[in-house]
């Protein structure tokens, strides 16, 4: 057998070390790594007692909680796959991962059970149903009990997991109309966390904020799992709130937090922020958009002692692949930095060939975090891989130093306060609607959320339809932030003489 680099032998490694440091504290109440470890255990024993195996997919549906990371570590403990989901989703896209991932189990938090039940409803396979909470309404199981019940049989032993098998299932939102299940491995997990470690020097003694959503690669790894490696402590946030995420700063003296550029927006209109003491922060991890110096500057004087360190990443690669050095910020202004440890990163033109500083190219990777592939799409992982680097679909440009700026897409891809959305996932549905014969969604620049999707529509001959209704029509089986923001009716879409839809011309117009 190869090196056992099951995630959970950190957290054993924690809890023998130091087993009353806290690991989290939610709403005032803190569970240790030795807490964590135990319940973890218990908690895959249990699952297991409901037909969970090795390489079983578990659905984590939750918004964050110290229980969410339980579910992860208990899915890794019995060999299994962890899969967090979007709670923004809607039923019919949760289903789709459901059903796509062949999830064998689902834990869900009590305040979306509604949402489970829609997507499971009618649901082929078995499928163990585990809410979060004590109480448990017909069909589910309060994952107290399922712990509870796995107690005597829990085993602190993990299954052991060779670097290459799949520790976590993170599906992103894919141009060809459907998500994606990206494969990251438990080796993909452990050199993520060697590189940020060192990038950013985390320590027991740091204490994170973990405020996104932690079924999102920002907050999950660019704090939660690199703060877990240091066996630091995170403070979990239930869901983002400046004003909260502020008076958590000021009241507990975090030192690292990701925060999405609409999260810093939104913090930095506070009208009292300015007068908070939150000098305690020495790094501020952020997407990666470029801000106006102005802006820069108020952070600066906001967190006097952080170090902003804007990023590029993907899911791919379990997110923070370049980051901008200490002080850069202006001087390398909308530079998204250097790759990170142990990551190579060229620019392609075309034809496969490395271009010069200054010239553009598209982004590729290689390296030992770079995922290991899309779960049942062997067609897209080879093109993804296509001369052996993973393509970003992402269009850089670098100077003569190695700074890198992201200046444009390949992949029809907008992100909307740190989400992506894939315009051809958009359009699949309103296609679906009777009155419309060709469509096309784009980002436009939204102050906000950086960019919000838009439509474009040609209605069929004797067809009509308003843009409210077909707003309406999308909203029952797509995410709020997918929904179109604005529909426009034209008499055709733009295309080239191949027939290519020009979104160039639609972002223009």
């Amino acid at each position: 057998m190869e090196t056992d680099l099951n995630w959970c032998a950190v957290l054993a490694h924690h809890a023998t070390r130091t087993p009353d440091q806290p690991l989290t504290v939610f709403e005032g109440v803190t569970t240790t790594y030795a807490q964590m470890a135990a319940r973890s255990a218990a908690l895959a024993a249990g699952l297991r007692a409901l037909g969970a195996r090795p390489g079983d997919v578990v659905g984590l549906l939750s918004y964050n909680c110290p229980e969410l990371l339980e579910a992860l570590f208990a899915a890794n403990h019995l060999g299994g796959v962890a899969m967090p989901i979007n709670w923004r989703l809607a039923a019919p896209e949760v289903r789709y991962l459901l059903e796509h991932s062949g999830a064998t189990a689902l834990v869900c938090d009590a305040e979306l059970l509604e949402l489970a039940d829609a997507a499971t409803a009618g649901l082929e396979g078995s499928l163990a149903r585990v809410a979060i909470g004590a109480d448990a309404p017909a069909g589910w199981l309060a994952l107290p009990d399922v712990r509870a019940a796995g107690e005597d049989d829990a085993d602190p032993a993990w299954v052991p997991a060779a670097p290459d098998d799949v520790h976590r299932l993170m599906y992103t939102s894919g141009t060809t109309g459907r998500p994606k299940g990206v494969m990251l491995s438990h080796a993909n997990l452990a050199w993520k966390n060697l590189a940020h470690l060192v990038e950013f020097g985390f320590q027991r003694d740091d204490l994170g904020l973990a405020c996104g959503p932690l079924y999102h690669v920002g907050a999950l790894d660019l704090t939660t799992t690199t703060l877990v490696a240091a066996g630091a402590t995170v403070i979990v946030h239930r869901a983002f709130d400046a004003a909260a995420v502020v008076d958590e700063i000021e009241r507990s003296r975090v030192t690292t937090v990701w925060l999405a550029p609409a999260m810093v927006n939104a913090i930095m209109a506070l009208p009292d922020v300015a007068s908070r003491d939150l000098s305690s922060v020495r790094v501020i991890i952020n997407g990666g958009e470029k801000m106006p110096i102005p802006l820069i500057e108020r952070i600066q004087r906001t967190f006097p002692s952080a170090w902003f360190a804007d990023a590029y990443g993907l899911t791919e690669t379990v997110s923070g692949d370049t980051f901008l050095d200490r002080g850069s910020i202006i001087a390398k202004l909308g530079s998204v930095g250097r790759p990170c440890l142990h990551l190579e990163l060229d620019l392609w033109d075309d034809e496969g060939r490395s271009v010069s500083p200054g010239e553009r190219g598209e982004v590729v990777l290689r390296g030992p975090k770079v995922f290991r592939g899309y779960w049942r799409d062997a067609e897209a992982t080879e093109r993804a891989f296509a001369g052996g680097w993973f393509h970003t679909g992402d269009v850089g440009v670098r100077d003569e130093d190695g700074y890198l700026w992201i200046v444009d897409r390949l992949k029809d891809m907008i992100v909307s306060g740190g989400e992506n959305i894939a315009g051809s996932e958009v359009e699949r549905v309103l296609y679906e609607h009777p009155a419309v014969l060709e469509a096309a969604v784009v980002g436009r620049p939204d102050e906000r959320w950086g960019e919000v999707p838009v439509a474009f529509v040609a209605c069929r001959e004797g067809a009509t339809a308003s843009a409210d209704e077909l707003i309406e029509h999308c909203r029952g089986q797509l995410a709020k932030f997918k929904v179109p923001k604005d529909v426009t009716f034209v008499d055709a879409l733009p295309r080239n003489p191949s027939g290519k839809v020009l979104k160039r011309e639609l972002r223009g117009g």
